[in-house]
């Protein structure tokens, strides 16, 4: 069964572009435009990653990450923060409970979003297998 990425940016290009990568890598992928429906799809839906942007309508990416980590149904979902945001807010995510983190840059649509596939990788390989 291939992993289901919950991705949410309200960049409808970003979303878009990484939509297309993750399905070329093999992944099952949901969108959320905003922090609110992000949060729904992630309770909902129980995907095995989140890639969470910060900058979000109705419901900001640091507190969709405080709320995911504070729910017993998702705190063991591995969450990626995509940011525009420099890498000095790195610690300060993971501390929150990230996963990892990757840059939101011209890079990362350059390179078909290869960052942010092999950031994914990198988590989900490092990840305890969850008895069945």
């Amino acid at each position: 069964m291939k992993p289901t990425i919950l991705l949410v940016d309200d960049s409808r290009l970003l979303r878009t572009a990484n939509h297309r990568a993750l399905l070329r890598a093999g992944y099952d992928v949901i969108d959320a435009e905003d922090g609110q429906r992000g949060l729904e799809l992630a309770q909902e839906r129980l995907p095995d990653l989140i890639l969470l942007d910060m900058m979000l309508p109705k419901v900001s990416g640091p507190e969709v990450l405080r709320t995911l980590k504070n729910d017993p149904r998702t705190n063991l979902i591995p969450v990626i923060v995509l940011s525009a945001l420099s890498h000095k807010n790195k610690e300060k995510l993971e501390h929150d409970g990230a996963a990892g983190y990757v840059e939101k840059s011209d890079d990362l649509l350059k390179n078909d979003s290869a960052l942010l596939v092999q950031a994914i990788q990198e988590v989900l390989g490092a990840r305890p297998k969850l008895p069945n």
